[in-house]
């Protein structure tokens, strides 16, 4: 099964950075606004979803899904339930945070709930790349001169960060108090984050 890739409407300025992540065979869902990146991305969609109150109708001979305008699901939550339903377990989404802070939290729950079904999830934006950390350890090369450990569900527990200038060993965040933003991994090592209990959001600065 190839890997699916979202592309919603938030703004990329950085495009040449973005492109580096993607592969041919990839599974392309342009969202509604995503549209907007279709020439710049240099991608084919093979699938069109969105309900295009913020692009006009296109006409491209797609696969293509219209949503209502009022609905629970915002276009990307849709795109993440119809990919799933295709039997996709691999995911990346770009586009999907920027000014909106609203739309940009919504589309970060999106990879709690790829994490709670054991599935694959990273978001990438012009500086960033995101993804849950629950199971399996994480790493930051020294190409990521920054990166950040935050709790965006519950408490995590057992956090072990190693190779990295603020260590951790066994530590616990929990929502309230986020003291695991800006690390650095140590230079020329490979930093790696472990936790026992729980899961936390990794967010590797490219900058």
């Amino acid at each position: 099964m190839s890997r699916c890739v979202i592309v919603g409407g938030a703004a990329i300025g950085r495009y040449e950075e973005i492109k580096k992540y993607l592969r041919p065979g990839d599974y392309n869902i342009f969202c509604d606004n995503g549209l907007r990146h279709l020439e710049a991305l240099g991608i084919e969609p093979d699938l069109i979803i969105g309900d295009f109150d913020s692009h006009a109708v296109p006409r491209l001979p797609v696969e293509t899904i219209f949503l209502p305008r009022e609905k629970d699901d915002t276009d990307s939550v849709y795109a993440v339930r119809e990919a799933l339903k295709r039997g996709f377990k691999d995911f990346l989404l770009i586009g999907v945070v920027g000014d909106r802070i609203d739309h940009s939290l919504g589309n970060l729950a999106i990879l709690l709930k790829l994490d709670s079904l054991g599935l694959k999830g990273l978001i990438v934006d012009d500086y960033s790349e995101m993804e849950i950390i629950s199971k399996e350890t994480a790493e930051i090369g020294p190409e990521f001169p920054f990166f950040s450990v935050l709790n965006i569900s519950g408490t995590a527990r057992g956090i072990t960060i190693e190779n990295a200038k603020f260590p951790l060993k066994g530590g616990e965040i929990d929502c309230e108090y986020q003291y695991g933003v800006s690390n650095e991994p140590l230079p020329g090592k490979t930093a790696r984050v472990k936790v026992d209990e729980g899961r936390v959001l990794l967010v590797r600065d490219r900058r």
